[in-house]
């Protein structure tokens, strides 16, 4: 009997708490949480909390309970006006409804209200007006809602927000139906009424990781080498929650939490097409045209052929022109404004003061990246995207899009590959003393690999150059992976012209290399023998057989009786993406969510945001040698 009076009391105890500090709401057909927060101005996630029910589905005439109080504001100043009376006033030639309100600083819309003739007729001179009065009261007062404004700092993107409030970025984006996609200083956003201590600070010891869909402690496991218990104790809210989609997790600092190589399925954007006003483009490139002497064409024609910046820009400028065609039988219209940067600084300080590129919905280019820098650090401020086509930016501000993925991300990739394939094999790295450092991060990620150095030479200098001997007893039976890690040509030669010996039978040898530089391109490096060895490694880009002869190959031969060369792929793949993103979303910043692979001719691009920057192209390809032709490697 006691212990029934005990439950009887703490029951009586909740409800006048619920009685206290809640109110109900029956929901309505069609209503959303959403509108339901806004109107109690509470949080979707305050009411999930109480209503955990509601997660699964709002139904019609569910009785919700709705919290009426949070964490409290501090007292506020509030200024409330009082009429106090009226003055006439009698209206002149030329003056206005402005003129008048500012000249009694008073509001146009008090003098309508005092003058209520003013809401149908002009006014007219002559007319005599009362112009109220008011004096000003200053009251306290104490805010009870759940939410609260908050003014975004200095180099704040959505993800520092939301970790600062102990909140996921999609119920960041539940509070601000309007938010931008990339922050600005200043922006005003809803957030939750937490006291001030309560506020969670960015450690830049540690890293952060957003969560993705449906990744649960095993996935962040794999992807960040980070344990359960680990993520629980640098994340105490964990436990009583766990994992939700979009929460921010801080992680340890030496883990990355950016270049993570990710598979995702390609996206037709083609197919989704909505934002179809037209688009307006820059390119800027290095054309040097001011150098040309357009009279002579013999001398036009040497500047192309030794002149290399105009050559590329020239390439590039006509993959460009291919794919604003190609999005025109889309319905997409561009006006596209060419700029010759002469690739000079001094002239992109012109080109910036004399043009407004404020309305411009991108800017691809300039080539070089000290000139790109120039353009993104000026555009920055209104939010203009800047693209950097060929080169990796010097800066990656918060408006420019790397469109060539990383060495990191290309090193990732092959690695990821290697693993990838659950059939037995043995690993040998091969490197000099330069790539001493990539060979100890293979071995990292292949702890029973074998390690080789390149010889040294008497003085005990790095000789670029092996031994048959040092390589004898080293492969076994089955399948033997070669990293070879190098950008000397001398030792390329030497251990692929080896290995390729070895390479026979019961013993099948796999050349890879986790950068493939101009060593592996030299006058002694033989395509046999890297076509016997199945040549593998990671790439921008993959590579088309013309005589495949596709619509964009047979299109460009007919119209400059040439093949296209990777430069005028380069401009068409990455213009025909820009103008698609463009085409499916707002702007090209809500078009770049990294769960978005497209893929073209030759290059594919997903982009990524870096946590305290812009965004950066993920998608690698990993291609090999196969019959003196290279391919896409697929498993």
């Amino acid at each position: 009997m006691k212990k029934l009076l005990i439950i009887l009391v703490t029951l009586l105890c909740s409800f006048s708490a619920i009685a206290q500090d809640y109110k109900t709401h029956k929901v309505k057909e069609g209503e959303t949480i959403e509108q339901i927060a806004k109107q109690y101005l509470v949080t979707p996630f305050d009411i999930f909390a109480l209503n955990p029910d509601a997660k699964k589905e709002l139904k019609s005439d569910m009785i919700l309970i709705i919290p009426t109080s949070g964490v409290k504001n501090d007292e506020i100043l509030e200024d409330k006006k009082e009429l106090i009376g009226y003055k006439t006033h009698k209206v002149k030639r030329k003056e206005t409804l402005f003129s008048i309100s500012q000249k009694y600083a008073v509001e146009i819309e008090d003098i309508k209200k005092h003058n209520t003739n003013l809401y149908s007729e002009n006014l007219r001179k002559g007319d005599k007006l009362k112009i109220p009065r008011f004096k000003t009261i200053v009251n306290k007062v104490s805010l009870n809602n759940t939410i609260k404004k908050y003014k975004v700092q200095p180099k704040e993107g959505k993800w520092r927000v939301a970790y600062k409030f102990g909140i996921t970025v999609p119920e960041l984006e539940a509070l601000n139906p309007n938010i931008n996609e990339v922050l600005q200083p200043g922006d005003e956003l809803n957030v939750p009424n937490i006291s001030n201590n309560e506020e969670k600070a960015v450690d830049d010891e540690f890293n952060y990781y957003t969560v993705l869909k449906s990744e649960g402690y095993m996935a962040l496991n794999r992807k960040l080498g980070v344990t359960q218990d680990q993520l629980e104790t640098l994340n105490p809210e964990l436990k009583e929650g766990g994992l939700k989609l979009g929460m921010v997790l801080k992680v340890p600092g030496n883990i990355k939490t950016t270049n993570v190589v990710i598979d995702v399925a390609n996206t037709n954007l083609s197919s989704n097409l909505k934002n179809l006003s037209p688009k307006r483009i820059a390119l800027m490139l290095p054309f040097g045209l001011n150098k040309v002497d357009v009279d002579s064409v013999q001398e036009a024609k040497k500047m192309m052929r030794t002149n290399g910046l105009l050559s590329v820009s020239l390439d590039f400028h006509t993959g460009v022109l291919m794919a604003l065609d190609s999005a025109k039988q889309l319905g997409i219209s561009t006006n596209l404004k060419v700029i010759d940067t002469k690739n000079q600084i001094a002239e992109i300080s012109k080109i910036l003061e004399a043009n407004d590129f404020s309305e411009y919905d991108a800017v691809i280019g300039p080539l070089m990246p000290t000139s790109l820098e120039r353009v993104a650090s000026k555009l920055k401020r209104d939010n203009v995207p800047v693209i950097s086509p060929l080169t990796m930016p010097t800066n990656l501000y918060d408006n420019v899009f790397q469109t060539i993925p990383s060495d990191d991300l290309l090193e990732q990739a092959i690695i990821k590959y290697v693993k990838k394939d659950s059939l037995p094999k043995h690993i040998v790295i091969i490197s000099d003393s330069k790539h001493k450092a990539i060979s100890d991060r293979l071995k990292s990620e292949f702890p029973l690999a074998k390690q080789i150095q390149s010889r040294k030479n008497k003085k005990g200098q790095e000789a670029y150059f092996m031994y048959q001997t040092d390589l004898e007893n080293v492969f076994q039976t089955g399948t033997n992976i070669v990293f070879l890690e190098t950008d000397n040509e001398g030792l390329a030669s030497n251990v692929i012209s080896m290995i390729n010996g070895f390479n026979m039978n019961d013993k099948e040898i796999i050349l890879m290399t986790t950068n493939k530089n101009k060593a592996f391109d030299g006058k002694e490096i033989s395509n046999y023998h890297l076509s016997n060895l199945k040549f593998h490694y990671p790439s921008v880009n993959k590579t088309i057989a013309v005589e495949s002869r596709n619509s964009f190959v047979t299109k460009y031969m007919n119209e400059y009786n040439v093949s296209p060369n990777k430069y005028a792929v380069r401009g068409f793949d990455l213009t025909l993406d820009l103008l698609l993103r463009l085409a499916s979303e707002d702007d090209l910043y809500k078009a770049s969510s990294s769960d978005i692979e497209t893929e073209y001719i030759e290059n594919k691009f997903r982009y990524s945001k870096k946590m305290f920057g812009g965004y950066y192209n993920e998608a690698v390809y990993i291609v090999k040698y196969d019959d003196l032709t290279i391919v896409e490697a697929k498993l």
